[in-house]
């Protein structure tokens, strides 16, 4: 589209902010709608039990991964296309366990879609994380944040009060559990990465960075343009199915950071000073990095490029505002 042709990026052309359109039904209009009204009620009864019971009960990991599989079947989500760098397929059994993300790795995943949150939960039931073009710190959030974010408008600064930390003191607190990071700090269509926050820089030296990729088939089941529930819930549950193509790169290391030196003191200091919004906005410098640090981003950037087939973008978080102000002024 013309109109919005200052939020595609200058050297490739690719608008990474606009909704991927959804193939019309045709003949099949009354199928679709017959799946529509059945699926519905079904996902929505699933999501409530879940969110509002299942996950405070103790059934343990098992029962809430099997709940989130359920969740993530009733829409049709039955088809999920592994591919882990270095592994031939089929064969992933057999390898080494290095290959995927383990308790104390960090997860840097692009963020497309609200199944997002969902799949990752349902496979490595993370510590899921905020992160935020104005800082290096991450908020903690839970599963249920991590899916409305999916939904909401960018945000350039965390909200007032938010709790934030970086990933090394999340890593320490968290020992048994992986780290999800969204870095690029919003939702895109998928045909681009953008730039990508800094606070993968706080992961601690020893902890694998995992860049991982998830696309869509159908792609229209992406959530570029904030509040579109109802587009959304449409072309998920009116299609017959849908499939999930995940790509593991092999693991990172934040090389930036110099040897862990992990004391009593230190960890005070990242617990008293490391925690509010109020306080930390301006102790960290958005802009400057060091060739190491970016050498660092880069290499994430480029694996999640190359995972999805899809080129790096020059474009960020307030690009993306720029975009909704102007998207949602040309339709009222």
């Amino acid at each position: 589209m013309e109109k919005y042709s200052q939020y595609r990026d200058r050297a490739s052309g690719i608008a990474p902010f606009l909704p991927v359109p959804t193939v019309s039904a045709g003949i099949y209009y009354p199928f679709h709608l017959f799946l529509f009204c059945i699926r519905l009620p079904l996902l929505l009864a699933a999501i409530v039990t879940y969110f509002l019971f299942l996950q405070w009960l103790p059934i343990g990991s098992l029962g809430k991964k099997a709940s989130l599989w359920l969740i993530l079947g009733v829409p049709g989500i039955w088809w999920i296309d592994l591919q882990v760098d270095g592994v031939k397929k089929g064969s992933l059994a057999q390898q080494h366990r290095s290959r995927v993300p383990q308790p104390q790795s960090i997860i840097a995943c692009s963020s497309t879609s609200p199944i997002d949150a969902l799949y990752l939960a349902a496979i490595f039931d993370p510590i899921f994380t905020a992160s935020y073009p104005s800082t290096r710190l991450v908020q903690p959030i839970t599963l249920l944040q991590a899916v409305l974010n999916a939904f909401n408008q960018p945000r350039s600064y965390p909200p007032p009060g938010a709790r934030l930390y970086d990933l090394e003191t999340l890593v320490r607190r968290h020992p048994n559990r992986v780290i999800a990071v969204f870095p690029e700090c919003t939702t895109t269509n998928g045909r681009g990465i953008l730039s990508l926050s800094q606070s993968l820089l706080t992961a601690p030296r020893t902890s694998k960075i995992f860049p991982i990729n998830l696309r869509y088939t159908p792609p229209d089941i992406t959530t570029p343009v904030p509040a579109s529930y109802t587009k959304f819930l449409w072309n998920l549950t009116s299609q017959p199915t849908h499939c999930i193509r995940v790509r593991i790169a092999e693991s990172l290391q934040n090389t930036s950071r110099p040897p862990a030196k992990d004391t009593k003191s230190s960890e005070s200091v990242h617990d008293d000073t490391a925690s509010s919004s109020d306080t930390l906005l301006g102790s960290e410098d958005a802009e400057g990095m060091n060739s190491a640090e970016r050498m660092v981003l880069d290499k994430v950037a480029e694996a999640l490029a190359r995972l999805g087939r899809v080129k790096r973008v020059g474009l960020g978080v307030q690009d993306k505002i720029g975009f909704v102000n102007a998207w949602t002024r040309r339709r009222r």
